[in-house]
């Protein structure tokens, strides 16, 4: 499954490290949603967690491992 503009987003501050609540800070939201992005983000990319997510956007070209 392709992901929305918005979890493209909070996949590319996840793989750069960045904490939930820097994530909703960044992008002005709650860290609920940060939370609920994250939950589909893991379940699109068929990962257990946020690590696997990261290594797994970079590998694939999902996200520049650079910006």
């Amino acid at each position: 499954q392709r992901l929305t503009r918005r979890e493209q987003e909070v996949l590319e501050l996840l793989a750069r490290g960045r904490s939930n609540k820097r994530i909703a800070f960044e992008l002005e939201i709650a860290e609920k949603t940060v939370k609920a992005h994250v939950g589909r983000v893991l379940a699109k990319l068929g990962v257990a967690d946020r690590t696997e997510a990261a290594v797994k956007a970079v590998r694939e070209g999902l996200v520049d491992p650079e910006s």
